[in-house]
């Protein structure tokens, strides 16, 4: 009798077990692979002619891509958007943390999407630029993530590792907290070795991966085969450079998918890919080399190229393959998003961020935005989104594609008309600027509460 007890017992336990292992495996895995400094038609899905992007042209067609998707106009703002599905005054971090100044970053008390996924009982890693904080409290580890590897800075030297700008130079590369030194070998092909890594550990239980890729940012550091193809291919400067960037992250996401696919994990990882804003025309940047195609503005500014960027979500056989969605869509909606996918609870109702799975699954489905959107930039600078309108509060325009003036401090623009920005009707439809003007100061005092 006992030993047919103990015999029953034990079947139970590992069916229990059995049971509990094939339910964590039956979670997604979820990569969200974030680049740096992206134009907004910079791929070929994206309309570029001029480029090499196969891999992720072929992540797009095994998923959906968006053409009307947004983040906010600087890395910093669009990195904790992302991470807490909050708007950037929400998440606490309106402008870019400052290296100057390590008080400047991220509130620790910030839930993250990290740590979401961490009391759902996921392994989760940050691989890449962080960007979001230097004192302890603000760093990745202390943000929801179990490991983590890449630069706190803006930016760094992809092969020395070190962050130019006012001196004294620094060199700016940690895991886990402590400082590691891999001089000569260049970054993104350490951010790989890392997933690798990573992914290898992690693949028996769920895992998050936030994969922040510093590509296409400055400094252009193209890999040489690319940099002599564009050459042959006479493209003039900047755009050779940058190009060769471009396709240079191109190869390294299709590493990163074949790793993932080496692995077996395939068809039960979500992938994320978006870019973080438009693309740079700062000095470091030689004044542009990023595509916006027929969209005014630029990184730093919130005209289109500064906000509008590319975005898809692949996962096989759940997600519908080769679709293309119009609705508007913000980066905050990731946070939900990824949740319903995976079946996790929101701890809040609050988020600026709305579920895309009804979008993501109906192209005639309602954008999860009807009541429209705002941002807040620099000093003075915002803009008040709703459906086909936009009004602008002070814009600048970093691509120069026209002149503004004094007239043009409430920029008003019919987005189905006048994609491209380059028509104030502000004098036209003063209604309609009373109603944008009232939507975004409702939303000023609302982000004060």
């Amino acid at each position: 009798m006992r030993i047919l007890s103990y015999t029953k017992s034990f079947a139970l336990a590992c069916i229990i077990f059995c049971a509990a292992k094939t339910m964590a495996q039956q979670q997604p895995n979820v990569i969200v692979i974030y680049t740096d400094d992206q134009g907004a038609i910079d791929l070929n899905c994206y309309g570029s002619k001029d480029l090499e992007t196969p891999n992720i042209d072929r992540l797009a067609k095994s998923g959906t891509m968006f053409t009307n998707f947004y983040a906010s106009p600087v890395c910093s703002p669009s990195r904790a958007s992302l991470l807490t599905g909050l708007n950037p005054q929400r998440a606490g971090l309106p402008g870019n943390a400052s290296e100057l100044n390590d008080a400047v970053g991220m509130p620790s008390d910030r839930f993250t999407m990290a740590e979401m996924f961490k009391k759902a009982g996921y392994a989760t890693a940050h691989i890449g630029k962080w960007h979001l904080g230097y004192k302890p409290e603000m760093r990745p580890n202390a943000q929801g993530f179990d490991h983590s590897f890449g630069h706190m800075v803006g930016c760094i030297d992809n092969y020395s590792h070190f962050f130019y700008w006012n001196g004294p130079n620094k060199h700016d590369l940690y895991r886990n907290g402590k400082e590691v030194y891999y001089p000569g070998q260049f970054f993104p092909d350490l951010m790989l070795k890392e997933a690798g890594q990573f992914m290898t550990t992690s693949k028996n239980k769920p895992f998050f991966m936030y994969f922040a890729i510093n590509l296409p940012h400055y400094p252009y550091q193209g890999d040489p085969k690319w940099l002599e193809y564009y050459k042959n291919k006479g493209l003039a400067y900047p755009r050779n450079l940058y190009a060769a960037f471009m396709s240079t992250l191109d190869d390294k996401v299709g590493q990163l998918l074949k790793q993932l696919a080496d692995l077996g994990l395939t068809e039960n990882t979500i992938i994320v890919f978006q870019s973080d804003n438009g693309y740079s025309t700062e000095e470091r940047a030689h004044f542009g080399g990023g595509n916006a195609g027929n969209l005014r503005g630029a990184k730093a500014c919130l005209f289109e190229g500064g906000i509008k960027v590319p975005s898809i979500i692949s996962w096989p056989g759940k997600v519908p393959a080769g679709q293309v969605r119009e609705q508007f869509a913000v980066n905050t909606d990731w946070f939900p998003t990824l949740a319903a996918y995976c079946n996790i609870k929101l701890e809040r109702e609050d988020l600026d961020g709305k579920s895309l799975v009804g979008v993501i699954n109906s192209a005639s489905a309602p954008t999860a935005h009807e009541q429209g959107y705002c941002w807040a930039f620099g000093k003075d600078m915002w803009a008040a989104r709703k459906g086909k309108w936009k009004l602008m509060g002070n814009p600048v325009d970093k691509s120069n594609k026209a002149e503004l003036t004094k007239e043009d401090a409430l920029f008003l623009v019919d987005l189905e008309s006048d994609p491209s920005e380059m028509k104030n009707i502000a004098n036209i439809y003063p209604d309609k600027v009373d109603e944008l003007k009232k939507q975004y100061q409702d939303w000023q005092k609302n982000n004060k509460k």
